[in-house]
């Protein structure tokens, strides 16, 4: 290569570099006059280091603590401040209680959400909607039959994929949810021409009803935006609570409301876990209660994950190494507590599963039967349900509770915005313990007043520790000591956990493993 391609060659690297980054020291007229009388391995030591040396930007993009405040650097949706918008806005501001009650229940949830809805380049806001939809609580369920923290009815849960039987509710998981949510938002986004505040409306009301308007408005000439469409009444006010969330979000301190901080970083993990396995055993491998197991994969119906799938489990991301490697010391056929059961006269696979609580599924998965036909005399292993335990059959954890903690009755008087997720977080106990000690169903609503009976163990209540190892993900302008201060954590202890011995440079997007104190840092 001769000097005057070399310094073409150069010079397009400068001036490319120029166009984005900071400038270099010296001009890249006054870099090729010094090429000009360079020597071959001068010239060659110039272009290395054109290429090799990091260019720094300006500014990095900011980098958050809080979920909240990621959110609220991106929202991009105009407010107009008309009545319904302030309205709402006024309502959500008088109801401090009922945001904290909204940010406790997001906490496991909104990091992932927020990374969802980034990938996809859709706008921020978008990862709001459960606040207006379901005030993310994730057994939420309307009284036109809409469940989950999305609010999904069942044939459109079913048009994106959303598994629903015996065993699981897809529309409640909060992983396949939030991917078939966003799936639908996407195609209304297409559907209604690039309007997002149209595509919202038609998440509330259906694109039909939304193309049934635009069409309407055209006919007459008028303007086919949001703001001038004939809607419901419950879609008119359905954009101006997501609006107003939005507002109060943006100037949350002309409003004098706060948000409860969400920590910026991966806290749960989903794995794969390959077949059917009973939800008290997969808690006991992740050293979790099984009330914490069934609030992180609220689609579950039953006391085990449906035998066809899907085979993945949502668990704190610090449990998910030892969860793993007692998975894989566990076979397939001892992932479900079980009974042998001799076939009598009478006996078909839907006799028997009514017998033991259990699907007539379950029982051909577990003995790997081709058919529904069985025999007289036929030994069959039955899945043992929640209804049929016996202690022996229980994980150790579990059976040590049973046979030795007293319990103490408790009661709860139901106070405004009380929900029975609520409650069962409170005092650690599940949705189904609470509806059964009350004689109440699942989606109860509960009056003010209302005195609620609680059972728990009679001994005073272990204060849960807050040290968690959460996955934390790189970003531009972040460094080691930028971190640790975040965390209250020393560098030292970063390089530790991560073996970063020796490594200069953090890269954007690189996992960190750091164990931090989740309600203090």
């Amino acid at each position: 290569m001769n000097k005057l391609s070399i310094s073409v060659v150069l010079a397009a690297l400068l001036s490319s570099g120029c166009q984005t980054l900071t400038p270099v020291d010296k001009t890249t007229e006054e870099t090729l006059s010094q090429l000009n009388n360079a020597s071959p391995a001068e010239i060659s030591d110039t272009l290395l280091s054109a290429i090799q040396e990091p260019i720094e930007a300006d500014e990095p993009p900011p980098v958050f603590d809080d979920v909240w405040e990621r959110i609220r650097y991106q929202l991009s949706i105009d407010i107009p401040q008309n009545r319904p918008v302030v309205a709402e806005r006024n309502y959500y501001q008088r109801h401090q209680a009922y945001l904290n009650r909204i940010a406790k229940r997001a906490e496991p949830y909104l990091y992932f959400i927020v990374e969802e809805v980034e990938k996809r380049q859709m706008p921020i806001e978008i990862a709001l909607l459960p606040i207006v939809e379901s005030a993310f609580d994730p057994f939420g369920y309307s009284h036109r039959s809409a469940s989950g923290i999305w609010q999904f009815m069942p044939q459109t849960g079913e048009r994106f994929n959303l598994k629903q039987n015996w065993w699981y509710d897809g529309r409640r998981d909060i992983v396949q949810s939030t991917r078939a949510a966003l799936d639908y938002l996407s195609y209304l986004h297409k559907t209604l021409e690039g309007d997002w505040l149209n595509a919202i409306a038609a998440y509330n009301s259906g694109e039909g009803r939304l193309l049934k308007a635009i069409r309407k408005n055209r006919k007459k000439h008028l303007p086919t935006d949001f703001w001038s469409l004939d809607l419901p009444k419950e879609t008119t006010a359905y954009v101006p609570k997501l609006l107003a969330l939005s507002d109060l979000l943006k100037r949350q301190d002309e409003f004098n409301v706060s948000w409860r901080k969400i920590i910026n970083a991966q806290v749960v993990e989903s794995v794969d876990i390959g077949s059917q396995i009973d939800l008290a055993m997969a808690a006991d491998m992740a050293d979790i209660s099984l009330t914490e197991l069934y609030r992180l994969n609220p689609a579950f119906n039953r006391w085990a994950t449906d035998p066809n799938g899907p085979h993945s489990l949502l668990l704190p991301a610090d449990k998910v190494d030892v969860f793993k490697e007692k998975l894989a010391a566990t076979s397939a056929e001892d992932r479900l507590r079980w009974q042998h059961y001799t076939v009598k006269k009478g006996d078909t696979l839907s006799v028997i599963a009514a017998k033991f609580s259990t699907s007539p599924s379950a029982i051909q998965s577990l003995n790997k039967l081709n058919s529904h036909i069985i025999q007289i005399g036929q030994n069959l292993l039955v899945p043992l349900s929640e209804g049929k335990l016996k202690s022996e059959h229980l994980p150790t954890s579990v059976r040590s509770a049973v046979a030795k903690a007293p319990q103490a009755q408790k009661t709860h008087i139901v106070t405004n915005g009380d929900t029975l997720w609520d409650i069962s977080r409170e005092y650690d106990v599940t949705i189904k313990q609470l509806a059964r000690w009350n004689k109440l169903k699942p989606n109860s609503i509960l009056r003010l007043g209302q005195k609620l009976t609680i059972y728990q163990e009679a001994k005073a209540q272990k204060i849960a520790a807050t040290n968690r190892t959460i996955t934390y993900k790189v970003r531009r302008g972040d460094s080691l000591a930028r971190i640790a201060s975040k965390f209250n954590l020393t560098v030292k202890e970063i390089v530790k956990w991560n073996d970063l011995a020796g490594q200069k440079y953090l890269y954007p997007g690189q996992k960190l493993k750091l164990k931090v104190d989740v309600k203090n840092s």
